[in-house]
């Protein structure tokens, strides 16, 4: 059994450790909060501008734009994964890394490239068989349209220069706070859900025409993709932090329980065995 006081550093020890889980914990939720906040805010604008790009499509022809036209033949497929540039928060980035692989393993006769949006998917993937087109590593767990604009008119520039056939976003779906799904979502090119038959059937005038609306439309919305997918991403990660750092906190608790009765044990075991020591050596002088 270890000693009284080994027992006792490890308790210090446990217990500084608990303290650190438990600050983070409630750092997390503060930030999950505001992150959550900013992705519901966002919803709403994804929504309409989700119906109004597909309420456009509906009234050209397929091959109107680029950005709708399928290739004949896929080659290259790019990936842009979207992880977090910190740690200790479960299996967020393992999922996300997961499904990348996973995607690889059934696309093996296509040329896979990453874009990697956060540390960890750089450095899990990075040195691996994928080609890297780019990488964004120092978002910290914030994001602004700016910056996402610039990863989405990335995505868009290979595509319409043929250098990837293909387009796909690896990310972490937003569920609760303890529940978070990796998916594939493909982006380009573009495949619109056709729009729901309603009562109103009033054919609009487009002012430019719908061609010319639908082009300009298009970036922004493969952009606004972008952005929403990392907003996601960014309160599923606090989530999952918040989530792990609690369990690590509860773990913790049972640990110094654990070693508290331990030290007890110990500790009296140590007395015992000094009374012994006494009783001895008092029977030892009366005899």
């Amino acid at each position: 059994m270890p000693g009284v006081m080994d027992i006792k550093r490890k308790i210090k020890s446990v217990k500084n450790t608990q303290k650190i889980t438990k600050a983070m914990k409630m750092v997390s939720a503060a930030r999950m909060r505001k992150a959550e906040e900013a992705m519901t805010n966002a919803r709403a604008y994804a929504n309409k501008i989700y119906e109004l790009v597909g309420g456009i499509a509906d009234r050209v022809e397929a091959d109107s734009h680029p950005l709708l036209v399928a290739r004949k033949e896929v080659k290259n497929v790019c990936l842009a994964i979207i992880t977090s540039d910190k740690g200790l928060c479960g299996a967020f980035n393992s999922n996300v890394v997961k499904k990348t692989l996973a995607f690889a393993r059934e696309n093996q006769d296509k040329n896979i490239k990453l874009i990697c949006i956060g540390k960890k998917s750089y450095d899990f993937l990075g040195k691996k068989e994928f080609e890297v087109l780019e990488k964004y590593v120092s978002f910290g767990g914030k994001i602004t349209y700016d910056e996402a604009n610039e990863i989405g008119d990335k995505l868009v520039a290979y595509f319409l220069s043929e250098d990837v056939d293909e387009v796909h976003i690896v990310h972490n779906e937003f569920k609760s706070t303890a529940f978070q799904v990796a998916k594939v979502t493909k982006v380009l090119p573009l495949v619109l859900e056709k729009q729901e038959a309603v009562a109103d059937t009033t054919d609009y005038i487009y002012e430019p025409q719908a061609e010319a609306l639908l082009k300009e439309i298009m970036p922004r919305y493969i952009n606004f993709t972008v952005f929403f997918s990392i907003l996601e991403s960014i309160a599923g990660e606090h989530g999952s932090r918040m989530v792990a750092m609690d369990n690590a906190a509860r773990n913790a608790g049972e640990v110094i329980t654990k070693l508290t009765l331990t030290f007890n044990k110990a500790r009296q075991s140590a007395i015992t065995n000094e009374i012994l020591d006494i009783v001895n050596g008092a029977e030892a002088l009366n005899g």
